[in-house]
């Protein structure tokens, strides 16, 4: 027979809460339904139409003191059905235990962990001085625009009262769980070259197509030195070297005219130890080096560069690690390499830690057939249910008192 938490896990699963368009009315109702069973408070709020933060709250003995905040995200990113083993929302499990699904990685395990662990803790008659607050969010997927930026902008996140919060990590395929104090700052930039126009026939000068060339060549060659430092040195992860894909290229209008216009598009991710200003400035010198009538715009630009801290003088860090050595679980911290709602939790001033307890697992998250197996699900509960007591019982801080 399968245990409870599995079969809700699968349940959630089923919902399809896919882009582009989500059903997160379902989600929302199944989790108020969950969160109402284990006797929590519910709060909805809506930040845009039809995008709805659920607020699920076990209250602390000590409600002045600052909270703790567990996220997760209720989207998922598309599926290409062709490519799956079993229909990827159907929450097939297999004769090994390995349960596939859309989600089963990114994110819906953490959300069900994080319920199963409060079930745990309550029927066990526990109670903390902190405030836990379990907060769902939408649109993570696609920038968390209409999620969790607009919801740290507003009353209901500011009465939250967060102390340090707890998001999304990902898998690891070895014995080690990684842990992530940061992420890079994402920035989508489109570079735009004019050039003379003509006939397809002659060799036209200052065209658009040579100066596109240069720049190309420019942000290729900073690409390629980014990938071989990484493969050079064996104590750097993908956190710690910026990443740069060109993800567009657009242009022309027919075989035999020489157009005036090119543009390329690339995706840019920048670690935390990295000066941004300096970094545009070398962009910057790229495209001018390209030639007259080479432009760049931003269509997005991070510039939060905040990190969570891992020192042992932390008293969040240490409550955490503490646990994490107790269970000896070994840890790789890592600065996240794309983006989470973390950041716009850091950006708002508070310490967050990503966190996705699944290790001996294939980094499976935006990929076919994700899978996670039951049993590092059901450890994962374990281990939150570990990890929540600790920390909703750090001492009142300096600032509290």
């Amino acid at each position: 027979s399968e245990d409870p938490s599995v079969t809700l896990f699968r349940e959630y699963l089923k919902i399809d809460t896919v882009h582009p368009k989500p059903d997160y009315d379902a989600a929302v109702r199944f989790l108020e339904r969950v969160g109402t069973d284990l006797g929590l408070a519910c709060q909805k709020v809506e930040v845009c139409q039809g995008h709805v933060v659920l607020i699920l709250t076990l209250q602390g003995t000590n409600p002045r003191l600052r909270s703790i905040l567990l996220n997760s995200h209720t989207d998922v990113v598309p599926v290409f059905e062709e490519h799956w083993t079993y229909p990827p929302f159907e929450a097939v499990k297999d004769s090994q235990g390995n349960i596939y699904a859309r989600g089963a990685q990114d994110m819906k395990c953490v959300s069900i962990q994080y319920l199963e662990a409060i079930r745990r803790l309550k029927a066990e008659g526990k109670c903390f001085a902190r405030t836990i607050h379990l907060t769902f969010v939408p649109d993570e997927e696609v920038g968390g625009h209409k999620g969790m930026e607009m919801f740290v902008q507003r009353p209901e996140f500011r009465a939250l009262n967060v102390g340090f919060a707890l998001d999304e990590g990902l898998a690891s395929p070895s014995d080690t769980f990684s842990v992530f104090y940061g992420e890079k700052s994402p920035w989508w930039i489109k570079v735009k070259c004019v050039g003379s126009p003509g006939h397809g026939s002659r060799f036209i000068s200052n065209t658009a197509a040579e100066k596109m060339h240069k720049v190309i060549t420019s942000f290729l060659a900073f690409r390629e030195s980014e990938k071989q430092r990484l493969k050079s040195d064996s104590s750097l992860t993908l956190g710690d070297v910026t990443s740069l894909n060109m993800t567009m290229l657009e242009g022309g209008v027919s075989f035999n005219v020489v157009p005036s216009e090119m543009a390329a598009g690339f995706d840019i991710r920048i670690p935390p130890t990295v000066d941004l200003k300096a970094f545009e400035e070398q962009l910057a010198s790229w495209c001018r080096g390209a030639g007259d009538g080479v432009t760049y715009e931003f269509h997005q630009k991070c510039m939060d560069q905040h990190v969570t801290s891992t020192e042992d003088s932390d008293p969040w860090w240490k409550a955490f690690s503490g646990v994490c050595r107790e269970m000896k679980l070994q840890l790789k911290l890592e600065i996240f390499p794309a983006a989470t709602d973390s950041r716009y939790i850091r950006a708002a001033g508070h310490p967050a830690i990503g966190f996705s307890p699944m290790n001996r697992t294939p980094v499976l998250l935006h990929d076919h057939n994700e899978f996670l197996n039951e049993q590092v699900f059901l450890r994962g509960i374990d281990i939150y249910a570990r990890l929540l007591p600790a920390l909703a019982s750090v001492p009142p801080l300096p600032a509290e008192a």
